[in-house]
């Protein structure tokens, strides 16, 4: 298996529309296992799309409990679990997480209980198997996965991960603000996968939506990274390539590939990634 992270998804925000890429998730190949990292809405067919089958998912990571970033866990395992899965699959991800996977199987109870009985499948229930985010260096293996609490308010548990096997490290940062730490947990890694937005999106974003106020324009503002700060962080941290994904505003035709790239480059000169739903980074 040849290492590679697959951006599934590179929108930022729940809400899908015409033009626009579906919400965050990635497939990363690395260390001889496939590893989801977040399960926005698509994620279950994306996975089919790079040529995986979804019994093929050795591990889920989940950064936090915003919707876009966990909203197709349930029924993407309730799929593979139609598709023949009948080995749990290792879920790590914040406090609160397991809460989610219980209400999926109690809405679903009536579906779950006739498919085990009418056709023979194996218990649903045992196939999550969830744990908590420990930020300290937990090994699955033969990779190495650290995670760091990240700055996304008003959520606190919310988190970036580094993934290190075969001498390959991949960082993603998960939805944050800018925080100059992220350059030394990203530091010397081969990708590093960032969030970004471009403050005049987000007042363009702002000014079309018909059911937020204020307080969303401030949440944006407060809880993401800059494009250009992105850009710091990546020349900072040293890395080898930078992804852009989790795009705030995202298709938006008043901002292009172009305006991303002028903003990112202000501080980084290194090859770079825009990223498109389906998008494969070899490493």
């Amino acid at each position: 298996m040849t290492n590679s992270l697959a951006l599934l998804g590179v929108k930022g925000g729940p809400a899908i529309r015409p033009g626009s890429h579906m919400p965050t998730s990635s497939l990363l190949r690395l260390g001889g296992k496939v590893i989801l990292i977040d399960a926005g809405l698509g994620v279950t067919r994306a996975i089919c799309d790079q040529g995986v089958p979804l019994i093929g998912i050795d591990m889920i990571f989940v950064t936090h409990l915003h919707s876009d970033h966990y909203l197709e866990l349930g029924p993407l395992l309730h799929t593979a679990w139609t598709a023949g899965l009948t080995r749990p699959i290792p879920i790590i991800g914040p406090v609160g997480l397991d809460g989610y996977w219980q209400a999926f199987r109690q809405a679903m109870a009536f579906d779950i209980d006739l498919r085990m009985r009418d056709e023979g499948r194996c218990d649903f229930a045992g196939l999550a198997q969830i744990s908590t985010l420990d930020e300290a260096p937990t090994e699955y293996g033969d990779i190495t996965v650290t995670a760091m609490r990240n700055v996304h308010p008003p959520i606190t548990d919310s988190y970036a991960l580094r993934f290190v096997a075969d001498g390959v490290t991949v960082v993603l940062s998960g939805d944050t603000a800018y925080m100059p730490e992220m350059a030394d947990f990203a530091r010397g890694a081969d990708l590093l996968v960032h969030e970004a937005m471009l403050r005049d999106g987000v007042d363009a974003l702002c000014n079309r939506m018909t059911n937020g106020d204020a307080r969303l324009r401030a949440h944006i503002l407060n809880s993401h990274t800059d494009a250009a700060d992105v850009g710091r962080i990546a020349r900072d941290a040293g890395v080898k390539q930078l992804a852009l994904h989790h795009f705030v505003p995202d298709g938006d035709p008043d901002f292009t590939d172009e305006d991303w790239e002028n903003a990112v480059r202000q501080h980084w000169s290194g090859p770079l990634f825009l990223g498109k739903d389906g998008k494969v980074i070899e490493l």
